[in-house]
């Protein structure tokens, strides 16, 4: 989503996202005029007319569970999104917790008392 028009957004999937992920990108880009979603989530630059460059992971309660937000030179890392987004549905579907990098397969933590002070004993990097 970002403050450019549906055109723009064409021409951008034409020109240039069809060249980096063959087929461009599989879901819509939506235009957001006058910035009243990038407000509601606090990035709208009202002297610049633009969304800042973020990324808000959303569940399907619509409770915000990460964002990150970053200026237009720095790019965006879509590879840690998935590994998130994959993070979150574990959590939410075993109740254990993940550290930092997981990856699926990897071991996760159980949270509870007997863990407290020992998680060094259970994650050994």
């Amino acid at each position: 989503m970002s403050t450019d028009s549906r055109f723009v957004h064409k021409i951008w999937q034409e020109q240039e996202l069809s060249k980096m992920v063959q087929g461009g990108v599989p879901f819509p880009m939506l235009t957001d005029a006058g910035g009243k979603i990038g407000t509601a989530y606090g990035v709208y630059d009202e002297d610049a007319g633009v969304d800042i460059r973020g990324r808000f992971i959303i569940d399907p309660d619509g409770v915000i569970m990460a964002m990150e937000v970053l200026t237009p030179e720095v790019g965006r890392n879509p590879d840690e999104l998935i590994r998130q987004i994959k993070a979150y549905q574990h959590v939410k579907k075993t109740g254990e917790v993940t550290p930092s990098g997981w990856q699926p397969g990897q071991p996760t933590l159980k949270p509870g008392p007997a863990l407290v002070g020992k998680v060094w004993e259970v994650w050994k990097p």
